[in-house]
């Protein structure tokens, strides 16, 4: 660790969490014991996993939660490390199928583009769509992100294809040149496939079918798997997958084939029952609703009898193979849905369009018989730890479940199944940063709240000089900021308002601006330097009471005579909070104040166990105190930018 340190450009410096870490990571390979390490920001964990798991020689998945992290593991850590550690090996970055272009689909929208038939009802015009077909010709992989101009998401869908779409390549015209089976080569030939959590749940959902073998795999970001488990393992019915599969038959048949009719019919009456039960928790095994999942069925069904008793030939073949593989995967899963099993949840979300989801109310059950099993796991985060302590995310992810797998010793013990270590963060968070909790504002569930919250912000933003993130934990109340902060004299940022990489450069950019933004901005979002000196909280994150999911969790904790607050909403709102709190200490210079506006962080019973889920600043309610601190730190950057 300390030869790679040293190669880092400009001679790095040593960091103890870092190779406390590359340690820990090192014997749970060795030991096949499942490690959680909590790495505070600035301890460099990418390289902290990555160097022990590359010197064990063993294949390895790396799991992450955005695509910037994927893109620095690739583009900058793995390069480096291999001319580091002086030893060869490979490594490849795998995406979801539908991130590349289907060169079936290109086809078929360019035959459709000839009889007049553009895609999107023309936003995609026929200049346009030339220049996806050339660039075609020329990229290597094929993949989305590397598009040199944009191309809408909708326009994209009928570009690419989903798992559930894609025939294979032995069935597919385009098998031998197909983008998506290029990639998932160059993984099965790697030493390190770097993948996002989405597709890792996919691979778990699929029985191991989705990625190469491997005996390692890392979940960086591990903060976001649980949800990201959820969603994977669970299954989403909409009813533009029976307008897309009535697309498939028309692109097949004739406009006026009777599958058509039934599916757009079937598609009508699921959307019309959705939008009745939008955002409740249903019964998908009875009612109106069973009976419109089974009719989707049906039609989903038909509609592969009628592709299969014809025989197209030619590149029509694979349009035929593509449908009848897509109508498949609708069918089963309208009828799982259907025939909801103990242990899943249903409901229905309205955003972004209507749709019915089933998850596992116990996520841990299902990664203890699915992932914990199959290879040796790593799950680090900046924030793992709820109250000084691993238990609650070990139970949450099902480490508590996951059997014994460790070697056994000299007396031939075996070790406990995971461990969990904090190697802290080498950032001085007492003299960095001071934690400010407005414990005199009114209870944020009273009516007078809202518009003393918004004082106490216009006024903590003025003493800051602008250089605010403002995270909210509802759209509403974010726009309500918004106006009450328009008249200031800085560039007030909302989110929404510009693409988030704008938004981003424009914060980066103008020092004294102020950026609005709810729960999306709360992870992943960095910046470090004089734009950010204070980071403030209008509300404990808390979930909604409401939520069908949660709720669903808290009944399973009931049963289980366990406190469904402390198992379920406590975790996860110490979690989300120290990831809020987490934007603002990004290096070593960076200086600020986190403020809170909720005063239940100093009064309520739990607060310590939020507390201690914090970095270790220093805290204070006194309002002037944290106005003092703001002054001085703006008072000494703009000074400083005077002297530039």
């Amino acid at each position: 660790m300390r030869r790679v340190v040293a190669a880092l450009p400009g001679g790095g410096e040593e960091r103890p969490g870092q190779l406390q870490m590359a340690e820990e990571v090192a014997a749970a390979i060795a030991e096949r014991r499942h490690l959680l390490v909590q790495a505070g920001t600035g301890t460099g964990k990418s390289l902290g996993y990555l160097v022990p798991v590359l010197l064990a020689r063993r294949p390895v998945v790396v799991a992450t939660a955005t695509k910037a992290l994927q893109e620095q593991l690739v583009a900058n850590d793995l390069p480096f490390l291999r001319r580091a550690l002086g030893i060869d090996f490979r490594w490849a970055l795998l995406k979801g199928r539908s991130n590349y272009l289907c060169r079936a689909a290109l086809a078929d929208a360019v035959a459709g583009s000839d009889q007049g038939v553009l895609l999107d009802d023309g936003a995609l015009g026929r200049e346009r769509l030339g220049d996806v077909v050339a660039w075609a010709t020329e990229t290597p992989t094929g993949d989305r992100s590397d598009l040199p101009f944009t191309v809408a998401s909708a326009d994209w869908a009928r570009l690419s294809v989903g798992p559930s779409e894609c025939p294979g390549a032995q069935r597919c015209a385009y098998g031998d040149v197909c983008f998506a089976e290029d990639a998932r080569h160059r993984a099965s030939t790697a030493d390190v496939v770097v993948v996002n959590q989405h597709l890792y749940g996919a691979h778990l959902a699929s029985g191991g079918m989705v990625l190469p073998d491997h005996d390692v795999v890392v979940v960086d970001e591990a903060h976001a798997l649980e949800d990201i488990a959820a969603a994977t393992l669970g299954t989403t019915i909409t009813p533009g997958q029976l307008h897309a599969l009535a697309g498939a038959v028309r692109s097949l048949f004739t406009a006026d084939h009777p599958a058509i009719a039934s599916l757009e019919s079937s598609a009508a009456a699921l959307s019309a029952i959705l939008q009745a039960q939008a955002g409740q928790r249903v019964d998908p095994s009875g009612g109106e609703l069973a009976l419109a999942l089974t009719r989707a069925a049906e039609a989903a069904a038909a509609s592969a009898g009628a592709a299969r008793e014809v025989d197209p030939g030619g590149e029509a073949a694979t349009r035929k193979e593509r449908l009848v593989q897509l109508a498949a995967a609708v069918v089963t899963d309208l009828r799982s849905t259907a025939e909801l099993g103990d242990g899943h949840v249903a409901w229905v979300e309205e955003r972004p369009g209507i749709a019915l989801r089933v998850a596992p109310v116990d996520v841990g059950a299902e990664l203890a018989a699915r992932l914990f099993p199959a290879a040796t796991v790593v799950l680090t985060s900046a924030t793992l730890q709820v109250g000084g302590s691993f238990e609650p995310v070990a139970q949450r992810l099902g480490l508590d479940r996951a059997g014994e797998t460790g070697e056994p010793d000299d007396a031939g013990a075996t070790a406990a199944p995971w461990r969990g270590v904090d190697v802290g963060s080498p950032f001085d968070y007492p003299n960095q940063a001071l934690l400010y909790c407005a414990a005199h504002l009114p209870d944020p569930r009273s009516p007078a709240y809202e518009q003393a919250m918004l004082e106490e912000l216009e006024t903590l933003v003025g003493a800051a000089g602008g250089r605010t993130l403002a995270l909210f934990t509802s759209r509403r109340a974010m726009d309500a900021a918004a106006e009450h902060l328009a008249p200031l004299p800085y560039r007030v940022l909302v989110q929404d308002a510009l693409p988030r990489a704008l938004l981003h450069e424009a914060f980066l950019s103008e020092e004294s601006s102020v950026l609005l933004a709810t729960m999306s901005f709360w992870q992943g979002f960095d910046a470090p330097g004089v734009t950010c000196s204070l980071v403030t909280v209008d509300r404990l994150p808390f979930g909604r009471p409401d939520d069908p999911l949660a709720t669903a969790r808290r009944q399973a904790a009931t049963r289980a005579r366990r406190n469904a607050f402390a198992a379920v909403d406590l975790p996860r709102a110490a979690i989300l909070l120290a990831q809020g709190v987490g934007r603002l200490i990004r290096s070593a210079d960076d200086r600020g104040v986190v403020a809170v506006l909720d005063r239940r962080l100093a009064t309520a019973s739990y607060r310590w166990d939020l507390v201690r889920s914090l970095p270790p600043m220093r805290r204070t309610r006194d309002p002037a105190e944290a106005r003092r601190v703001l002054a001085e730190i703006s008072a000494a950057r703009t000074a400083a930018a005077r002297s530039r």
